[in-house]
């Protein structure tokens, strides 16, 4: 039997292989190998790094009872769309049951946006404004539907959640700083300290969130281009944020964000697509729909059809580059916890 440290040796002699070369259970195999790495790495960072709790975790004598309608509204808008979590969670289990480690994921996230959910809650409820029988009557009629999936099938759903959890993220980040007295004037009633740590607090889980589902998007681009550009082409034609028809008052929720300067058209162009894109090596959203038009399937040896087109707008340079350095994370923990002795993970390079 080889030895682990020379196996890996001879493997990272292999020349790579274009992608269009790979099969697509090979493909596969490398994207969910890929994803368990990354459930494994990011469990050992969540629990290490953001383990608090929604009831014991924060000063709720010190939490204000003095917040503007239009926060509460805010807080309202945040609660109704976090609690939600077990249809989010259900839905997408059911989706990628099949992928041990981006199944397990998924549990791991619902029960961080369940945390999310309760403290929300706890903001109405400390408010002194909302009573604990409206927030009752308010769940139950929230609960009355269900969410479901916007697309039934994974690479669209993973590029969906990366930009709700950028955007997800901004409206914590932008309400952590009004109520650091840092946001738009005339909220003096809602500066407070612990709502800004509440607040802040989510928007470091949310950070996390996005960095993972943005990782799992890039290993979908590196593998499956073709399949990915044309899915996130219909991402940014298509996407609102969650639960939009189906909280009954989020009309009121959207106009309190932007009465209070946390969220809007512009915040979202600048701060949310624009951040998510470069990120997946993006050059513009021109160039990826000329790229996805363009685009013309041959036949291949096997009676399978290959694009022609091996751009689609995307800088391939800048995916690899990125998952190199989540390779790398990836590979340091191994190491450290032992993994790296029986089951390295290494990353598969492609040639463009």
């Amino acid at each position: 039997m080889l030895d682990v440290a020379i196996t890996q040796e001879l493997a990272d002699l292999r020349p790579p292989a274009s992608p269009f070369r790979l099969s697509r259970p090979e493909r596969e195999r490398l994207v969910q190998r890929s994803f368990h790495a990354l459930y494994r790495w990011y469990t050992d960072r969540s629990q290490r790094t953001r383990n608090w709790n929604p009831d014991t975790s924060f000063d709720w004598r010190a939490y204000r009872r003095t917040h503007s309608p239009t926060v509460l509204q805010v807080l309202e808008g945040f609660y109704a769309v976090e609690q939600y979590a077990p249809d989010y969670t259900y839905e997408l289990i059911r989706l990628v049951r099949q992928g041990y480690g981006r199944s397990q994921f998924v549990l791991r996230w619902g029960s961080e946006e369940e945390k999310h959910a309760d403290l929300w809650r706890n903001t109405l409820l400390h408010s002194g404004q909302r009573t604990p029988e409206w927030i009752e009557a308010y769940t139950e009629e929230l609960r009355a539907r269900a969410w479901l999936l916007n697309w039934d099938e994974p690479i669209r759903n993973i590029l969906y959640t990366v930009i709700q959890e950028r955007a997800t993220q901004l409206n914590y980040l932008n309400l952590a700083a009004l109520a650091r007295g840092e946001g738009k004037a005339g909220f003096e009633a809602d500066h407070d300290l612990e709502l800004a740590r509440m607040a802040q607090t989510i928007a470091v889980d949310e950070a996390a969130h996005f960095a993972f589902f943005l990782a799992g998007a890039q290993l979908f681009l590196y593998y499956f281009p073709e399949e990915t550009c044309e899915a996130l082409l219909d991402v940014l034609k298509l996407f609102q944020m969650p639960a939009a028809d189906l909280v009954p008052n989020y009309e009121a929720f959207t106009a309190a964000l932007h009465d209070a300067d946390l969220f809007g058209r512009r915040k979202y162009a600048r701060d949310v697509v624009r951040v998510a894109i470069d990120a997946l090596g993006v050059e513009s959203l021109a160039a990826l729909e000329a790229g996805v038009h363009e685009r013309r399937n041959v036949p291949q040896e096997d009676g399978t059809l290959r694009s022609t087109q091996a751009n689609f707008g995307v800088r391939f340079d800048v995916i690899e580059s990125s998952l190199d350095g989540i390779f790398r994370r990836i590979g340091a923990f191994e190491h450290r916890v032992g993994l790296a002795d029986v089951a390295p993970t290494r990353f598969e390079r492609v040639v463009w």
